[in-house]
């Protein structure tokens, strides 16, 4: 169970994320982000050793506001073969340095987003130790575990303008979207043909809650559903 501290970290998560973001090809920005956070949960390591957490942040620097989804590991030490996946680095208040990492290309993250979505575990409320974010839903139609499940093998997540592909052994792939769009007006839930999928919230810029995919699960077979 994943303990969550009052304390201080610096520099902020906001602003790593502000730095990071632009050079990242599903950026729809044209210059420095302005961030506020908007939401997001956490997931928990079994090994009580990696910090996990999904980030909801709204961009308002162009003329629409952009939500985005980034999941960060947090851990104690870098991470062998990690260098490019780097966020940055912060000085928490209670648990010393800390390296921050895209949490696509974290084989712990990895491991535990798949078992999210089969319904192995369940997400955690993002600011509350030992508390379930019941927002955060999800679905999944395949027999038996869609991949070996942990330890995976090391993810070779590719991004592109509309999000990260994780590629899963066997074919399967498992796709989290980063610019978020709230359900309906042609992004149904759950997405059609997919094996599986994530759901969530998150507060716009007028208060009201929007609800939309995070990710989807594909197998090496088709999926009749």
């Amino acid at each position: 169970m994943a303990v969550i501290h009052r304390t201080s970290v610096e520099p902020s998560k906001l602003e790593l994320l502000g730095s990071w973001l632009p050079a990242r090809p599903w950026y729809r920005g044209a210059g420095e982000p302005q961030l506020v956070t908007s939401g997001g949960f956490r997931l928990d390591d079994p090994e009580g050793a990696v910090g996990m957490e999904f980030i909801v942040v709204t961009d308002t620097s162009g003329a629409e506001a952009t939500a985005y989804l980034v999941p960060l590991t947090y851990r104690g030490a870098p991470l062998d073969g990690a260098e490019h996946a780097l966020v940055g680095t912060m000085e928490h208040g209670v648990l010393g340095r800390r390296w921050a990492y895209d949490g696509c290309h974290d084989p712990v993250l990895v491991a535990q987003l798949l078992a999210l979505v089969e319904g192995r575990v369940q997400a955690q409320d993002q600011n509350i130790s030992d508390a379930p974010d019941r927002e955060v839903t999800s679905s999944y139609t395949g027999e038996g575990p869609a991949a070996p499940v942990p330890p995976l093998p090391a993810t070779p997540a590719t991004d592109d303008q509309e999000g990260t592909t994780l590629p899963l052994p066997h074919g399967a792939l498992l796709h989290l979207c980063r610019v978020l769009q709230p359900a309906g007006n042609g992004n149904p839930l759950p997405p059609q043909g997919a094996a599986g999928h994530i759901a969530g919230s998150w507060q716009g810029l007028d208060g009201a809650r929007a609800r939309g995919l995070f990710a989807t699960l594909r197998t090496g077979t088709p999926n009749p559903g």
